[in-house]
């Protein structure tokens, strides 16, 4: 399940993409998106530190893309903000390995799951979600 940190993250990605290349005011975000500001600062600290946004203190100051909105997934935003998309612990990146992994019968039914939803996710770019209002 997606928790809200992911939901708002893309929401506000989403919310930056629509207003074009420049600085963004976190109030103008937070009222738009009807999120918390400090809620939205939490996640727009993520979503900076992980270099899909860049900061500006001061006037004028604010959040915005680094890259072309056709150069984010879904994928690589839900990824920073939620951690593993996997849906069982055993398929995490860097998981202890599963003394039943050999004779799971189950294993093959989370693999497919997490390889359809990320190849979905993958695939959907900020550009495809926000192409309506370009």
């Amino acid at each position: 399940m997606i928790s809200t940190r992911g939901r708002y993250a893309l929401r506000v990605m989403i919310d930056i993409a629509e207003t074009g290349g420049g600085f963004i005011p976190l109030d103008s975000i937070a009222e738009r998106q009807n999120i918390s500001k400090k809620y939205l600062e939490r996640i727009l600290t993520v979503l900076t530190r992980g270099k899909l946004l860049e900061g500006m203190r001061g006037k004028g100051g604010g959040y915005r893309l680094t890259r072309e909105p056709k150069d984010y997934s879904v994928g690589d935003i839900l990824r920073l903000t939620e951690g593993s998309l996997s849906p069982v612990a055993c398929l995490k990146e860097g998981a202890k390995p599963c003394s039943l992994r050999s004779e799971c019968k189950t294993l093959p039914v989370w693999q497919g799951l997490y390889d359809v939803m990320t190849t979905y996710l993958d695939g959907v770019t900020l550009k495809e979600l926000i192409k309506e209002k370009l």
